[in-house]
């Protein structure tokens, strides 16, 4: 008998019969006006719900017309770059005061915010036993996997899984975003110990440390890191935390959430959504390109070697020869991404600090050249633009970030999000969210078996 994972003979002749049999004529699509992906060709979203949330922007009208403009974020009516300005000015962490912000819609005063990460630290801790019973015990090489297996299991530790009230929902979506460092980096820990055979480390998550701080400190084996490092990182995570309704992994909280299921199965939903490499999974993606990049290009400083290799990668000739650049181009922002321009920012004087500039103008060359390759080489409906992707895995890279918590970072971030779109719905709710799908099916005879 062959492995419990092998795809054999007879697997692979039931798959091309599949295949045969569910291809769909793709000019049909355009003959019923389908709308692939909920996106119009321009890139416009098909509307599917209303929040209150995040903003958005990327057109702005200019004589009765919509023009592509820069790219706006606003978290519950606040811009990103005031955000972010108003942490840095202060010099002071900034993630548990914005998930306050994206839960409860509205900035907390110095009393609320002080009693607000008195409750995360409350909830920072697992169940007894949980970390050898659950995470040590079944390690993965995936570590999406492993959090989602980990979030499935706490539903088993709470004595009201099931309840779907705001109270009970809110309690639990507070400790799931206080207890995600923990899973993503002890997940880490177990799969770099018993799948790779290196030194084992659990650390406990201090009291008095940012979330971000909390990160470093449990990944590191001395716990030890720089204030311009957990600063830098604090930023990332509040980039990364919302991104309005449409992104795939917030609509899949909003659908499945809309069903009436407990909150451990969203988040699991959410978390399989995010995995994705067309979703959370790109940082990695763009950091293993740079990686193929640096390998094969001589001179990092030759603007024509680089895009000749950058055309190679579009034409399906190297890298993993799906023909994308990973980092570029947005499903919403034309022109720009603003969290990928205050990202940069940060990056720059993080890899001016860590001895990284001549990897930071490889990234800033890329980023200039690859709209430019890509405009020859595809056909696009809007412009192309580095997004929010592109320099974060340099940013997890220059903080020894393993590249398998590139997307539990992403994560870790979003569950703030997630959380305030899964109590947005039960609060507004009351339907299930079930879009429309248009049968091609031919009608068949049927034929008994004896004479098929």
């Amino acid at each position: 008998m062959g492995s419990y994972s092998d795809n054999t003979p007879a697997i692979h002749d039931l798959a091309q019969k599949m295949i045969s049999n569910s291809m769909i004529d793709t000019s049909l699509y355009s003959k019923y006006n389908v709308k692939r992906g909920l996106r119009d060709l321009d890139g416009k979203g098909v509307l599917t719900g209303l929040t209150d949330i995040s903003t958005i922007l990327q057109n702005k009208e200019v004589d009765g017309k919509l023009v592509p403009c820069d790219g706006e974020l606003y978290y519950r009516g606040y811009n990103i770059n005031d955000i972010i300005g108003g942490i840095l000015e202060d010099d002071r962490f900034g993630f548990e005061e914005v998930v306050y912000l994206l839960l409860f819609g509205e900035m907390p005063n110095a009393a609320q915010l002080k009693d607000f990460k008195e409750l995360l630290v409350k909830y920072r801790t697992l169940p007894q036993n949980f970390v050898r019973d659950v995470i040590l015990k079944a390690p993965s090489e995936d570590m999406m996997n492993s959090i989602a297996r980990s979030v499935l299991t706490l539903f088993c530790y709470d004595d009201n899984p099931n309840d779907t009230s705001v109270d009970n929902v809110l309690r639990q979506c507070i400790q799931l975003i206080s207890v995600f460092p923990m899973l993503s980096v002890y997940g880490y820990h177990a799969y770099n110990h018993y799948l790779r055979d290196k030194s084992l480390y659990i650390h406990r998550a201090e009291p008095t440390m940012s979330t971000a701080e909390v990160i470093l400190s449990l990944l590191r084996p001395d716990r030890k890191y720089t204030p311009l490092e957990a600063k830098v990182l604090d930023m990332a995570l509040i980039l990364h935390m919302e991104h309005g309704g449409g992104n795939n992994s917030t609509f899949t909280t909003h659908v499945v959430t809309s069903s009436g299921t407990d909150t451990y199965s969203a988040t699991a939903a959410a978390l399989a959504s995010l995995k994705g490499p067309k979703h959370g999974g790109a940082n990695v993606k763009v950091f293993y390109m740079f990686e193929d990049i640096k390998k094969h290009i001589k001179d990092w400083k030759d603007d024509e070697e680089i895009a000749d290799y950058l055309e190679k990668i579009l034409e399906k000739q190297t890298f993993d020869r799906m023909g994308l650049i990973y980092g570029m181009g947005h499903a919403v922002y034309t022109i720009s991404d603003p969290r990928q321009i205050i990202l940069k920012g940060a990056v720059q004087k993080l890899a001016k600090a860590e001895g990284y500039d001549e990897d930071f103008a490889l990234y800033e060359r890329v980023e200039r050249l690859a709209p430019q390759v890509i405009g020859k080489k595809r056909k696009i409906y809007k412009g192309v633009a580095s997004n929010v992707d592109f320099y974060s895995g340099l940013l997890y890279s220059m903080l020894d970030i393993p590249c398998e918590l590139y997307t539990p970072m992403f994560a870790t971030a979003r569950i703030a999000g997630w959380s305030a779109h899964r109590l947005e719905e039960i609060v507004n709710g009351g339907k299930i969210i079930r879009p429309a799908y248009m049968s091609i099916s031919t009608m068949k005879d049927y034929t008994p078996l004896e004479k098929r």
